[in-house]
């Protein structure tokens, strides 16, 4: 009698788990995926008030000129700036993933040493950035020590 109350028991659960369903949606949540190309990662910051995080991704250039500290990009730097909105990963309590992607900032510097700054941007919004600013924030990034 106890076995079979045991198998009837294990028998239960086991049908149970397996047919539970993932109810777990998205909740209508998209993840994008930036594809850096040729650029390397150079460092991140996060924005937990506005519930943002960027990476900054950028050539050799762009490294040398941020190693030293310089107060602008040396010729032939190349930075890109990505940022999104994060949200709380459905698949692991506790945690953050990338989520909508909000706008990729570039700062470039040609040959001559003439710096250019674009960006693309997700959202709607009628004020442009001002260019100087936004070259002194990329500027103002540390590269991340790699051991």
């Amino acid at each position: 009698m106890k076995n079979t109350i045991f198998v009837l028991l294990v028998s239960l659960v086991s049908f149970t788990a397996c047919n539970k369903e993932n109810n777990n949606q998205d909740k209508g949540l998209m993840r994008a995926v930036f594809d850096p190309g040729n650029l390397k990662f150079i460092s991140t910051s996060l924005n937990p008030k506005k519930e943002m995080m960027s990476a900054l991704y950028g050539n050799e250039k762009a490294l040398e000129s941020l190693s030293k500290e310089n107060q602008t990009p040396e010729a032939g730097t190349v930075m890109k700036l990505v940022t999104w909105k994060y949200h709380d990963n459905p698949q692991y309590i506790g945690g953050t993933i990338t989520g909508e992607l909000v706008s990729i900032e570039t700062v470039q510097a040609d040959h001559l040493g003439k710096i250019s700054y674009d960006i693309k941007n997700n959202l709607a919004q009628n004020s442009s950035p001002d260019k100087e600013e936004r070259v002194h924030y990329f500027m103002s990034y540390r590269p991340v020590s790699r051991p």
